[in-house]
């Protein structure tokens, strides 16, 4: 699978610009050459210059510094959103599929109802009542991706549970959960990795959008999105939001990229085991 996704130039590119923005990140407290909360209240708005290659905010933090760390925490929502969206989903899945009748009516009913709004608006209601906060942006956005995962996973099961091999496994008297971890999920597993993939690009968008609105991330702590709603408010001073805005453009189209890599690399497995 590796040399699947690495064998496309998609794949290569994904990689490539993820590792060196996740690199950076990782090594933002090292190559930061300013503090991302220090003020110089000599160089206030300042352009680019040696000093201060990406140039400095309206109250005088260097910006290259700021998107430096935010690369952190925008990942970080990311991870946990999605990997709390993926694991939450593919439980309610896994048990509305296999259960069906009434348990399967509920859950895909409740499954409707977070999908009846649009993605950003149900985030932006969620993080209203539990509050501004970076941890309940998290789960605003784990909560909004979460219906896809269960939806997906239920139907894989519904077209699973009627296999021989699992039939076989009922027959000779194989617990349901058992069934369900060791011949139904590692079938289900491949489709909810791509999907994951390509949510990610998505929920990074929607940490951004919340931010740049005030309601994820808060100052001090640097964040691309409220950066760029930040440096819009200063037009005149172009890279306050130019750099940030630019971090957030690589990294969905590296996280796009490599989420459709992913995809064509199942696609061609599945494509050869039915040769």
């Amino acid at each position: 699978m590796l040399r699947r996704i690495l064998g496309s130039w998609q794949g290569q590119f994904g990689t490539v610009v993820l590792a060196i923005i996740v690199g950076l990140g990782l090594a933002a407290p090292w190559l930061s050459p300013y503090s991302p909360t220090d003020i110089d209240p000599d160089a206030f708005s300042m352009p680019p210059s040696a000093a201060h290659w990406f140039g400095t905010d309206e109250i005088g933090r260097d910006v290259l510094s700021r998107v430096l760390h935010g690369a952190t925490v925008s990942l970080q929502v990311v991870i946990f959103a999605i990997g709390l969206a993926l694991i939450a989903g593919s439980i309610l899945g896994l048990v509305s599929g296999w259960l069906g009748g009434l348990w399967d009516a509920l859950i895909m009913r409740i499954m409707d109802a977070f999908l009846a709004f649009p993605l950003l608006v149900l985030a932006l209601s969620i993080v209203a009542v539990l509050g501004p906060d970076l941890i309940n942006a998290m789960l605003a956005i784990a909560i909004t991706k979460m219906p896809g995962f269960a939806r997906l996973v239920r139907a894989e099961v519904l077209s699973l549970r009627e296999a021989d091999y699992v039939v076989a496994a009922q027959a000779a008297g194989a617990r349901p959960l058992r069934i369900l971890l060791r011949h139904i999920w590692p079938n289900v597993s491949g489709n909810v990795i791509v999907y994951g993939s390509l949510s990610a690009s998505q929920a990074l968008i929607t940490e951004s959008a919340l931010s740049f609105l005030g309601l994820g991330v808060q100052p001090p702590t640097p964040s691309w999105g409220y950066m760029v709603a930040t440096g819009i408010q200063f037009y005149q001073s172009w890279w306050m939001s130019f750099f940030p805005g630019l971090a957030i453009f690589l990294t969905v189209l590296a996280l796009n990229f490599l989420g459709d890599a992913v995809r064509d690399a199942f696609d061609a497995r599945l494509g050869g085991s039915h040769d």
